[in-house]
């Protein structure tokens, strides 16, 4: 279990939503990975990052999918490739490979920021 934080510190962590508008193989990544671009809205624009998710998606599985990412993460080198959010899932028990995104059960604006309810 991790250590408890405030609500305050959660509020810190901006969670977003946009809609993959192009998907690659990154074949320069140490271990199998995608690079998406992500674009979350006017307000924030598009993003991109890579991500280890090649057991259950490919590039063309991806286009058009809305998926959750950090966004106020600082930007990370990631081999040749800028990473400038953190594209957000669970793994599927099974193996450190089988990662299945977060995306929200119906379309919703691209920028849309977690509801803390």
């Amino acid at each position: 279990m991790s250590d408890e934080i405030s609500f305050d510190d959660f509020l810190k962590v901006d969670i977003r939503v946009g809609t993959v508008i192009d998907a690659q193989e990154f074949p320069e990544a140490r271990r199998p990975a995608l690079k998406l671009w992500v674009d979350f809205g006017p307000e924030i624009g598009t993003r991109k990052t890579s991500a280890q998710i090649t057991k259950y998606y490919t590039p063309e599985k991806l286009i058009g999918r809305q998926v959750a990412g950090v966004i106020n993460f600082p930007k990370k080198q990631v081999g040749p490739f800028m990473s400038e959010f953190l594209c957000l899932g669970f793994p599927d028990g099974e193996d450190d490979k089988g990662i299945v995104l977060i995306r929200p059960d119906h379309d919703v604006p691209n920028g849309a920021r977690l509801f803390l309810g």
